[in-house]
Formats: C-alpha cells, structure tokens, sequence
C-alpha cells in the first residue's frame, strides 16, 4: 500500500502529462518542458539515498519508511493546488519543479528501503514470490493514477480536463499517504536488522565510506543492472502515453486505456514470476528478460505504429519480457549486499543508476525524436541499456534460498536448479 501510494505520482504525472505541458509549459517546447518536470525529480535521488540510505542502516528500515512516504504526499498533493503559468507566470513551471525534487528526495530513500525491508522479512524460500507484491505495489500505483485520469477524462471531458480536471488525481495522492503513513507506522521492525542491531559482538562500520571502501563490486553490479531496469520501465511505462498521442496519434483516452490494460496484464503475471525465481533462481530470470528486448525492442516498437490493436500487442509483449526484471528486484537488489550496509548501498546505486538513466529516459526520448524525427529511438535506447545490463549481468551473484543475516556478502553455495525445481536443503 505505501509502495503503491510513492509511484501514485508516477502514474498520474505521466498520464496528464498533455494537461501539464498546457498548464505549466506552453509554448513550442512544452512537451520538452514536461519531460524535464518529470527528469528533475530524480536529480535529487541520490541525494536522498545518501540522506536516507545510511540512517536506515543506523535507525532501522521502519522510521525512515514513515517519513518518506509523508514527504511524497505531501509534495504530489501540492502540485494539485498550484497556480498555472496563465496565472503566475514562470512563477508556476518553478514551483512544479521544485516540488518534483521534494519527491525526488523522498523517492530516494523509500524504494530502496521499502525492497530492503520486505526482502529482510520474507522467508529465505519464498523471497522472490513475496518480493514480487513490491512491485505489484508500484504498477499498482501506476495503474491507479491512470485509472484516476481515465475516469476523469471520460467524466470531465476534453476542456475540463484542461482546465482543472487535472488537479484532482494529484489532490487524491494526500488521503492515501496518510493511509500508507499510517500502515507503516504498524510495522515491527525488520528481524535481520534487529538482529545485527542487538548483537553482543561488535557490528562492522556502517555508511558511504565503508560501503565504497569495501563494496565497489556490488555496487557497480547493482548499477548496470538498474540502466537496463530503468530506461525500459520509464520509456515503457512513463513517455509512452507522450510517445503513442504525439508520434503514432493515439487519443488521449485510447492511450490512457491502452496503458491500463498493459499494466494490468504485468500486475497480474507478477507473483508468477517472482515464485518462478525461487525455483530457477534470480540469474535466469535477469538474462531471459535482457535478451528478450535486447532482440524484440525495435520489432514490437515498429508494431506499435501500425495501429491501436497493433499497439496493444506490442506494449503487452515488451511488458511481459520486462516483468522477469520487475518482478525479483526486491529479492534480487538488497541480496546484493550483506545487512549493514544493506538500505545505503541499494540506495545509493539504485538512485545514482535512475537518475542518470531512468528518470532522463523520457527527456532524451522526447528530445531525439524533436530532432531527428527517428520514432523507433525509444527502442534503440531500450537495446543499449539491455546491453549494458547484459554486461553487470556476469557479475551478479546467485542468492535465490540463501539467508540475507550476518555481514557476510550472501551467495547461495550451490546452483538452485534441482530435479524437481527444488532448492537445496
């Protein structure tokens, strides 16, 4: 739930994301306006994974949770009330942006610790399957934001969407993070960092200087992977409604409907998946959806252009091959680094990685097609960084039914795959 309530935000910016270029940005470059709207937020991302990251590993998982989740609604409820730019003047585009870097901070430390959190209570067994509704949490909340414009534009209209129909799903954003705030407030902490808290023996030096002094590998690892992870999730699922209304010339209700159904589809086959990898392993999972858009990106991009039933298809197919990544990122990232360096380390790398190349994803897929008139570059983007993921790939150890206590590194001892597809004992 409060997973669903930070990428509410996502959702609903990229699904009125026509209606903000026109409250926020008119002009030729609007739609390039928009899309540094959206990209600014995760400048501030590392940031917060350097603020938030390294109390968590201090403080524990729970109190930082708490806060960042009032942090991003308190900022998504206030974009609801802001002036426009026929009313402020470049007054208004500012105060967007700097909300957006409030929730880019925020963001910051509530992804990494939300994963880090579930993968800490989660039974070493069922880790993957438990870790996938993390994600179920995140589409959810895409597919709410969306869901909340479709049913506003069907209600409103055109004009009033324009107009003022578009605060609305933001000022929604302000009940159901105190609904979150408050479901986490009820939250034991995490047994493995209570755990390590409480040990008599001495617990090694937490913080940025220990993790990059002796954890550059895992780091480094966990960056190229989340390139791959990234650009495909924020060209797939935040520009496409820009990219199917403006390059192919979707309406705005087919776009929004279109995008309902994709998620959904991913939503549902989610938990499959991440049950899937307890049994063949993490490792698998990764390089079948890597080379799966390294190959079909460009084929299913053309797809698109065909048509809205064509369209459907290929945002389905990219999906589905996009769900391995999605589904084991809350069992696969925090397995990466051992407890106390646990919260900071996925923070850290996560958000440096995304704000580089997931959160500028939109904007430089806007900005190329502006110049270059290329549709089919969201694709040829997607390629490269599946490529690039391809290559961290090599280094990412298997921890599919290992133990995530201690401050060792976890490694399974042994491959996962057994006759049967069980794991070893």
């Amino acid at each position: 739930m409060g997973n669903a309530t930070e990428w509410f935000d996502y959702g609903v910016y990229a699904a009125t994301a026509t209606y903000l270029t026109d409250a926020f940005f008119p002009g030729d470059l609007g739609t390039l306006g928009t899309m540094l709207g959206f990209a600014v937020s995760f400048l501030l991302r590392p940031l917060g994974g350097m603020v938030w990251g390294p109390m968590g590993d201090r403080i524990g998982r729970k109190a930082v949770l708490a806060i960042t989740i009032l942090l991003m609604a308190a900022s998504t409820g206030a974009i609801g009330i802001l002036p426009t730019h026929a009313t402020a003047g470049v007054l208004a585009p500012i105060l967007l942006i700097g909300l957006r870097v409030v929730q880019g901070f925020s963001t910051g430390g509530e992804y990494g610790g939300a994963a880090t959190y579930l993968a800490e209570c989660a039974t070493d067994r069922k880790r993957g399957f438990l870790g996938s509704f993390l994600e179920f949490g995140t589409l959810a909340g895409f597919v709410g934001g969306s869901s909340v414009v479709l049913a506003c534009q069907l209600a409103l209209g055109s004009d009033a969407m324009h107009d003022w129909g578009w605060r609305i799903p933001f000022l929604l954003a302000v009940p159901l993070g105190l609904i979150g705030w408050y479901l986490r407030e009820k939250l034991d902490e995490s047994p493995v960092f209570t755990e390590v808290a409480e040990a008599e023996t001495k617990t090694p030096p937490t913080g940025l200087r220990e993790l990059f002094t002796n954890y550059r590998r895992e780091i480094l690892t966990l960056a190229g992977l989340v390139v791959a992870l990234n650009v495909v999730n924020y060209t797939l699922l935040t520009y496409q409604p820009t990219y199917l209304q403006k390059t192919i010339g979707l309406g705005e209700s087919s776009t929004t409907a279109m995008m309902l159904i994709g998620q959904l589809v991913m939503m549902v086959t989610l938990p499959f998946f991440g049950r899937l990898s307890d049994r063949v392993g993490r490792r698998p999972m990764w390089l079948v959806s890597l080379v799966g858009l390294a190959v079909l990106a460009v084929p299913m991009y053309w797809l698109m252009g065909q048509g809205t039933g064509w369209a459907i298809t290929g945002f389905i197919v990219l999906g589905l091959l996009y769900v391995p990544q999605l589904s084991t990122i809350s069992s696969t990232f925090p397995a990466i680094f051992p407890t106390h360096v646990r919260y900071a380390g996925f923070a850290l790398g996560y958000n440096v990685s995304t704000a580089a190349f997931g959160g500028t994803a939109p904007l430089i897929n806007e900005a190329v097609i502006e110049k270059t008139g290329w549709t089919l570059f969201p694709a040829m983007y997607m390629v490269a960084a599946s490529l690039i993921g391809l290559v961290a790939w090599n280094f990412l150890r298997e921890t599919a039914g290992t133990s995530l206590r201690g401050t060792e590194v976890p490694e399974a001892e042994s491959e996962p795959v057994l006759a049967g597809g069980r794991l070893p004992a």
